[in-house]
């Protein structure tokens, strides 16, 4: 291979082969280099740059190595304790909590009890055993009291003090720094450390990948080692992920010298080398992975280690210093988000655990922190910046001016989605992972493409939901609304109403002004298809022309099951006993993998499209819905959103599509720490201007949920693709039960004030679309207050 022709490296995620990665050692033709290195970058992980929010806690400068470059660790000093004290790690956590931290870095020194009675002593006066004991303590103190994710640096470990950190972080990191022994030798900047033996701290990276530990290391360069050492270095770490895949992070650090130690006057590695090493560690390990380089040990030349292949700043402590490398000062934040911007790139913060960590929590993370990952982190695995929560009441998060380029992919997305074009699903994926100017850029080309096809109105429709009862046999883990031996604890009693009481709402409804009720109710083990044919006989021929539009495709399933007849004969049945049409819900997510999760009792992907198949095919048209935000991921949204699109490229027959924003305070799997706290913000807008895009004119209503959004979240949404504002619904069960705060009830007369306020046209709308009659819209406006209802 002629390794001084760019076209000779590889373009793949898997990196190099060994003996062809030593061959690098050679190759000196730099921008070849950083130009392979930068595609694969982008390949792997987009626009997108990361950064960690963190505090520094230094638990000890105590460490019973003597690297000849390290200013962070020294002997014990008189009247100065060897050990943070509890309150003092707390005081530092604290203030990184009221900063917006989200992570806690543990750095200390190498087990200084083994070298210093000092430390042995002042342990023995904490109450603890050894370093690892204590520090374990003070990351669940910090865990525990601020809510900081913390990431632990404490050296060389066994397999069980491994095993035992990892009961109380998310992350743990050791710098291989070199896999030369000539460097441990006499004279070598590593004598005389016996923890910087490579075999001891391979160790102990192996140990952590055994324990399935996200783990950080890296190398140091410019200490004396040569290129082909730093590559045998890189090689054996990526020999341990290769078996373990837990190297969530490669750090590449530029030795800087330090005055005061005996490498002080040892040459610094030029800017060029260090660039050369971060662009060949990229290339050995693919695009995926994680490269990171300091941010405080280049400055100046930040968009360059951009180009050079790195995807990630590292942690970044608005408050507390690096304590390795105090000579240099953290770049601001704005400054940091302006080079990134500089060169294309969007800075996102993450958690101290990485984003394809976060999503399979489950293997990476231990049980008793999970929790803490998944209310810190969005769909997508990256850290969540606001407390913002569907159905909370809370304010929307601050509008912010993220500058940089336009992203030519993204551009070439929405052209073709604006043209009408399919996406496939990575593509959608890519629109779900919109920030700063680009989230901008997908809300503005979703609702232009709204204008066109729906004008400037924004419609409604004057509705009653009536949710018949709460009692129901299934076990839907984000349900709150559902009452059964498993729901004892949730919000309200079981309840069923009898069949006069449904016709009386109905009633109560068409007096003021409703064109429409929508029924829906859990799945009550002594209902059977008979009970549904009652509801829709009898609202029907006391109000023939109020359109019934009912019924899950759950129930429907489980009504025809109960009469022993198909599904399509029992919506036949349905349609000549007065039902219109049905609520497309259930639907949850249209992934199974998902659904095994969140309600694995419940209608499968297949069976939810066959049965509302079946119902088109009937000549029953149905909404869709998606219910997002709890364990799902964007991946998953993109699987929904395209097969509801091939459904309705087959049929024709979903009026409208509606996402659900998760609303989690009362639901059962947050409450057992199972999911995350819903959507984010941008998420939930972006699922309305996304399903825009991807539907086009095929489903040519998008509606938002003022009952989840709230009404500033719906308007937002109204500016994003979304056309219709839903329903009135006058009484609204399931989404308070789950503990949303917004009304039961948002009459005509706000409605239209809303819409107004927007500079928009209001549009009272049927069940189907249809503007409607004049009567019934007059008789909407000024309706008297409803009958108080058990």
């Amino acid at each position: 291979m002629n390794m001084h022709s760019p076209i000779d490296l590889p373009m793949s995620g898997d990196g190099l082969p060994d003996h062809t990665a030593l061959a690098l050692a050679d190759q000196d033709d730099l921008p070849a280099l950083m130009n392979t290195a930068a595609a694969l970058r982008d390949q792997g992980h987009g626009a997108v740059i990361s950064y960690s929010r963190k505090v520094f806690i230094p638990l000890t400068k105590l460490c019973r190595d003597s690297c000849h470059y390290c200013t962070f660790a020294h002997p014990p000093r008189k009247d100065e304790a060897a050990f943070l004290t509890p309150d003092q790690v707390l005081a530092i956590a604290r203030a990184g909590a009221d900063s917006s931290c989200q992570e806690a870095l543990f750095t200390l020194g190498d087990k200084p009890e083994l070298r210093y009675r000092a430390a042995r002593d002042e342990l023995e006066r904490l109450g603890y055993d050894s370093t690892v004991s204590y520090l374990v303590a003070m990351a669940a103190l910090v865990q525990k009291e601020t809510g900081l994710l913390p990431h632990l640096n404490p050296g060389v470990l066994s397999a069980a003090e491994t095993s035992q950190a990892r009961t109380i972080s998310v992350s743990q990191g050791l710098m291989l720094e070199s896999a030369s022994e000539r460097l441990c030798a006499r004279g070598g900047p590593h004598f005389g450390s016996p923890d910087k033996t490579p075999q001891v701290r391979l160790a102990t990276i192996r140990d952590a990948g055994a324990a399935g530990v996200p783990f950080t290391s890296g190398i140091l360069i410019g200490i004396g080692e040569t290129r082909r050492e730093r590559i045998e270095a890189l090689l054996a770490l990526r020999a341990l992920h290769r078996r373990y895949g837990h190297v969530q992070e490669i750090i590449i650090q530029n030795f800087r010298a330090k005055p005061g130690t005996r490498m002080a006057d040892h040459p610094e590695p030029s800017f060029e080398d260090h660039l050369w090493t971060i662009a060949v560690a990229r290339i050995l390990f693919g695009a995926t992975m994680n490269i990171q380089a300091p941010p405080n040990l280049s400055a100046g030349a930040l968009t360059q280690l951009i180009a050079a292949g790195i995807n990630d700043w590292g942690g970044v402590s608005p408050i507390t210093p690096d304590h390795v490398n105090p000579e240099r000062p953290w770049p601001h934040l704005d400054l940091l988000e302006e080079q990134t911007g500089a060169v294309g790139k969007f800075l996102v913060p993450r958690l101290a655990v990485y984003p394809s960590y976060v999503q399979a929590s489950a293997k990476w993370i231990d049980p008793k922190m999970q929790a803490a990952v998944r209310r810190a982190a969005g769909s997508d695995g990256f850290a969540r910046v606001d407390p913002w929560m569907p159905g909370s009441g809370a304010d929307l998060p601050a509008t912010r001016v993220v500058k940089g380029p336009p992203q030519p992919r993204i551009s070439q997305i929405l052209e073709r989605a604006f043209a009408g074009g399919e996406l496939s699903e990575d593509e959608v994926v890519t629109l779900f992972g919109a920030r700063g100017r680009v989230f901008d850029e997908v809300c503005a080309a979703a609702d232009a493409l709204r204008k066109q096809i729906s004008g400037n109105g924004i419609s409604y429709v004057v509705t009653r939901n009536i949710n018949y009862t709460n009692i129901c046999g299934y076990h839907c883990k984000f349900c709150a609304f559902s009452k059964g031996k498993t729901h004892e604890n949730l919000r309200g009693k079981p309840y069923k109403l009898d069949l006069d009481e449904i016709v009386r709402r109905c009633g109560e409804a068409w007096e003021r002004g409703a064109v429409e009720v929508c029924l829906q109710g859990g799945i009550h083990p002594e209902y059977t298809g008979d009970t549904y044919l009652s509801i829709c006989h009898a609202i029907h021929e006391a109000f023939p022309r109020l359109h019934i539009h009912a019924f899950s495709p759950l129930e429907i399933s489980q009504g025809a099951a109960t009469l022993g007849i198909s599904v399509d004969r029992f919506l036949r049945q349905l349609k000549d006993a007065g039902l219109s049409s049905l609520p497309g819900t259930a639907a949850e997510i249209l992934d199974d993998e998902v659904r095994a999760i969140i309600c694995p009792d419940k209608l499968n992907t297949a069976e939810w499209i066959a049965v509302v198949e079946t119902a088109h095919r009937a000549g029953l048209p149905t909404t869709s819905t998606i219910m997002f935000g709890h364990v799902d991921t964007p991946r998953h949204w993109a699987r929904h959103l395209l097969r509801l699109r091939a459904l309705q490229l087959r049929t024709g027959g979903i009026t409208e599509f509606v996402p659900l924003p998760f609303v989690p305070m009362e639901s059962p799997i947050y409450m057992r720490g199972n999911s995350r706290m819903g959507p984010t913000f941008r998420e939930a807008v972006l699922m309305h201007a996304v399903a825009r895009l991807v539907f086009h004119s095929l489903i040519p209503n998008i509606q938002t949920s003022w009952v989840k959004m709230g009404p500033q979240g719906a308007t937002a949404c109204l500016g994003a693709g979304a056309n219709d504002l839903g329903g009135t619904l006058m009484n609204e069960s399931i989404t308070r039960a789950a503990g949303a705060v917004h009304g039961q009830e948002m009459p005509p007369e706000a409605m239209e004030a809303l819409i107004c306020a927007m500079g928009r046209q209001p549009m009272q709308r049927t069940t189907l679309y249809q503007p409607t009659a004049l009567d019934r819209r007059e008789q909407s406006f000024n309706a008297p207050a409803l009958v108080q209802i058990a």
